[in-house]
């Protein structure tokens, strides 16, 4: 088993990277139950959860069946990361999660997320502060650097290990990179070789098939991988890396029943936790993945992602499983 603190989760895991708009207790759910061993949270503003704002507040939900689960905070105001932490305790997740590596603007601008890059001393005191803040095992999410000139992040690993974080999750790329080019996990395996680093070392970034989590896995000596973008309606991407670890062998692709099951379940559970209108709306990022690869889907994924009734949208999904079908 891996540590992080008191928590327990199998050696190897397979991480759901936190993603704005994405990561939602439906999504988790779905990606559970095809074998992420260890969920995280959309990132949640601390500013936003001082003030008891409604949509930040709703992202500390969290499930019995999710666990274990990480609900990740960012923000630039270190007495506001602070008072953000009570409010999150209250909900008893199971890790505490920094956001370091947001790129967006609007975030970095203010120096939260990857723009704390910027000011390592600034980074490492705001992550001490947390740490001392909570009883949670608090982990940390960032990136090689702000840019191909400051990818400090080996020294910042150690940094962040010596203020108290119990695991980090490095991104392959800098902030200025966005999520363009090639993650580079070159300096990830760099830092898990350090042996003065003793934490769980995991690695993120363009992860998208089996084949790619096995190479990054033997190369680069991490104690597991995050896995964000190729998990987005297609949670089976978890189940298959790790039949594959087992076997050596790919699974089947996933057959149109199976798609529109556990397409229906995250749809049910979307319009159930965010209400109908939302729920739909929210679902619409989901639906090209869920049906890629099926001979001439572009119609009824348009047609999907305009309609505005739940009624249409499962009627269009039953529309699609004839038609997969008749292209067997």
């Amino acid at each position: 088993m891996l540590t992080i603190g008191a928590l327990h989760i199998p050696d190897f895991p397979l991480l759901l990277a936190p993603m704005e708009d994405v990561s939602d207790p439906p999504f988790r759910a779905v990606c559970k139950e095809n074998g992420a061993d260890l969920m995280y949270t959309e990132f949640i503003s601390a500013e936003a959860l001082i003030r008891s704002a409604a949509r930040s507040m709703a992202k500390l939900d969290i499930f019995e069946m999710e666990r274990p689960v990480g609900i990740q905070i960012f923000g630039h105001d270190i007495a506001s990361m602070r008072a953000s932490v009570e409010i999150t305790e209250r909900v008893q997740p199971d890790i505490l999660d920094i956001n370091y590596g947001c790129p967006v603007k609007k975030v970095t601008c203010k120096g939260a997320g990857a723009g704390i890059l910027q000011d390592i001393p600034k980074m490492v005191k705001m992550t001490a502060e947390i740490v001392k803040a909570t009883s949670l095992p608090v982990t940390v999410k960032t990136r090689l650097g702000w840019d191909e000139n400051t990818k400090y992040i080996v020294e910042v690993a150690e940094r962040l290990q010596d203020v108290g974080i119990r695991a980090i999750a490095i991104h392959g790329r800098t902030r200025k990179q966005m999520y363009k080019g090639t993650a580079d996990w070159t300096l990830i395996g760099k830092i898990k070789d350090n042996p003065r680093i003793t934490i769980p070392v995991f690695g993120n970034g363009d992860v998208d098939s089996p084949q790619k989590a096995a190479e990054m896995r033997q190369k680069y000596g991490v104690d597991g991988i995050m896995i964000g973008r190729a998990a987005i309606g297609y949670p089976w991407i978890f189940s298959e890396i790790k039949h594959y670890f087992a076997t050596g062998e790919l699974l089947p692709l996933p057959s149109i029943d199976e798609r529109i099951a556990v397409f229906r379940k995250h749809l049910d559970f979307s319009v159930e936790w965010k209400g109908l209108k939302l729920g739909l709306i929210e679902m619409r990022r989901h639906y090209g993945n869920y049906f890629k690869g099926i001979p001439h889907v572009k119609p009824f994924r348009t047609r999907l992602v305009q309609a505005d009734s739940y009624d249409d949208v499962m009627a269009i999904v039953e529309e699609l499983r004839a038609h997969a079908k008749l292209c067997l």
